[in-house]
């Protein structure tokens, strides 16, 4: 998605999504509009997902999504006062301004996509579930278990090779405390 959109792009998608969908808020077609007939705006307009973690977003609607009417992102600020974001559009129209579109699978139009950029402010593990930071965390302790067991296995070998009994029980010692805390801590996966 890291494509570059054509200032015609945007406008073509805009009006095709205020042709097929009827917006939660009056005043999200009235910014939309405004946008395809100022083209100097468009330059700096991004459609992506997650818009309320970028600088200056922008959250619509249509009536067929479940999601809030209408959303305002500045910084740490949030309105739902179209109104005011109107407003700060047109004063700032040099600023870049990111617009989420909430409707009936999104995810699967074809216009959407084609004009989606990537979110450069998103979070690296916005995705990421607790249950994979459960999961990576048991990878992590089995793989270091492994690793340890096979190093005290090299030296239990080579404290046998060398006939060293004191280091071979107490390597065998701390293999037997490493296999107990394993135990306790690691759950096959």
């Amino acid at each position: 998605m890291n494509i570059s959109v054509t200032m015609q792009d945007k406008k073509t998608f805009i009006r095709w999504f205020l042709d097929n969908y009827q917006l939660k808020r009056r005043e999200s077609v009235w910014i939309l509009n405004y946008l395809i007939n100022h083209d100097s705006f468009l330059d700096n307009v991004h459609f992506i997902r997650e818009a309320r973690f970028s600088p200056r977003g922008i959250i619509i609607s249509a009536h067929c999504s479940d999601e809030v009417p209408f959303r305002f992102y500045k910084d740490n600020i949030v309105t739902t006062d179209a109104e005011k974001s109107f407003h700060d559009i047109r004063m700032n129209k040099k600023d870049p301004v990111y617009i989420q579109l909430n409707f009936k699978n999104s995810h699967q139009s074809m216009e959407y996509v084609a004009v989606l950029e990537d979110n450069p402010f998103l979070p690296e593990d916005h995705y990421v579930t607790k249950e994979d930071r459960q999961l990576a965390a048991k990878l992590l302790d089995a793989s270091h278990y492994q690793y340890k067991k096979k190093k005290l296995q090299e030296a239990i070998d080579l404290a046998l090779d060398k006939r060293d009994e004191d280091k071979f029980r107490l390597l065998s010692k701390a293999m037997r405390q490493l296999k107990e805390e394993a135990e306790d801590k690691i759950e096959h996966i």
